[in-house]
């Protein structure tokens, strides 16, 4: 099941090899087999026009080139198209609401100050996305080792810790 802005689930499609879309932020996308073979960040980035994902490492390292596959996090720039087709990828930009009403965590990280340069931003909040999809009301601790593959190098991660666990408390709450 995959999860929308509101957090309320939607039916992830079935993967088969003859499946050859993928849905992306809500919207089913047929994909060419010549973008089979490229990494899905190319794709997004060039074909849909999503930038929102970063690609800062080019190997997977970094973390700011995460996005969901079927709600678990996932780094873009080392995945290719092929082995997600048929699935249902979240993207920064599928994570505010319908009405443009952005999603309790993307606030959270804009009240504690957890934006500063704002590269590694997407991966964060995608990432912390997941955890609180699988763990509404996570731990410091629990929030700490969710990030730990995520790498920022402007906050120092304290702010970032701060806005996860703001968002939780303002989801749980329903904020």
């Amino acid at each position: 099941m995959t999860q929308k802005a509101d957090h309320k689930p939607v039916k992830t499609p079935q993967q088969t090899v003859e499946n050859k879309t993928l849905v992306i932020n809500g919207k089913s996308h047929t994909i060419a087999e010549d973008w089979y073979d490229k990494n899905l960040i190319k794709y997004l980035r060039e074909e849909l026009n999503l930038k929102g994902t970063k690609n800062g490492c080019h190997i997977g390292a970094c973390g700011a080139c995460t996005v969901l596959i079927n709600n678990r996090p996932r780094r873009s720039c080392i995945t290719p198209v092929r082995k997600v087709l048929g699935s249902n990828v979240l993207t920064i930009e599928g994570v505010a609401r319908s009405d443009g009403t952005l999603h309790p965590l993307q606030q959270a990280f804009l009240d504690a100050g957890a934006v500063q340069c704002g590269y590694c931003t997407p991966g964060m909040i995608l990432t912390a996305y997941a955890l609180l999809l699988s763990n509404p009301n996570p731990s410091r601790d629990e929030i700490r080792k969710a990030l730990a593959a995520n790498i920022c190098r402007c906050t120092g991660y304290q702010q970032i810790i701060d806005a996860v666990e703001l968002a939780a408390s303002w989801i749980t709450n329903n904020k």
